[in-house]
C-alpha cells in the first residue's frame, strides 16, 4: 500500500513540475494545482497509520487526526489560491487575448516602452516650466547686474 501510494505522489508530482514548465498560463495553474494534490497525498502518506477514527473514549489504536486536519487545510487553502489565480489569469486573457507567456512578455515589453515616452501634456507642461525657469534666471540676473 505504502509503495503505491508513494509511486501515485511520484507519478503526481512529476505531471505537476512538467506542466510548471509549459508556457501556458492554464498548464502552469494546473500543474501548481496538482502540485498541491501532491504535497497533501505526500503528507497523508507519512501519516498514515492502521487504526480507527479518532473519537474520545476510543480503546482502540487510532489515527493520528493531525494529518488529517492539516491537510482539510491545505486542501481549502489551495482551492482558495487556484480561485484567485485562475481570476487573474481569466482578467490577463481579458487584456491581451492571449495566455501565452512569450506574447503576455512581449506585450509587457511594448507597453514599457510606451510607459517611457512622454504624453503630449507632459511635453507641453515640461516646456512652459523650462521657460518659467528661464525668465526667473534673467530676472535674478538683471538684479545681480544692477
Amino acid at each position: 500500500m505504502t509503495l503505491l501510494v508513494s509511486l501515485c505522489v511520484a507519478v503526481i508530482f512529476g505531471s505537476a513540475a512538467f506542466l510548471l514548465l509549459k508556457r501556458d498560463l492554464i498548464r502552469v495553474i494546473s500543474g501548481m494545482i496538482l502540485l498541491g494534490n501532491a504535497a497533501n497525498l505526500f503528507i497523508m502518506a507519512a501519516g498514515l497509520r492502521q487504526g480507527s477514527a479518532p473519537f474520545v473514549g476510543s480503546e482502540s489504536e487510532t489515527s493520528d487526526p493531525l494529518v488529517q486536519a492539516m491537510t482539510l487545510t491545505a486542501i481549502v487553502i489551495s482551492f482558495g489560491v487556484a480561485t484567485l489565480v485562475l481570476s487573474l489569469v481569466y482578467r490577463v486573457y481579458d487584456a491581451h487575448h492571449s495566455v501565452d507567456l512569450r506574447r503576455l512578455g512581449s506585450a509587457e515589453a511594448v507597453q514599457a516602452s510606451l510607459d517611457d515616452q512622454p504624453s503630449a501634456e507632459e511635453v507641453k507642461a515640461d516646456e512652459a516650466a523650462l521657460r518659467e525657469s528661464e525668465k526667473q534666471d534673467v530676472a535674478t540676473t538683471l538684479e545681480v547686474r544692477s
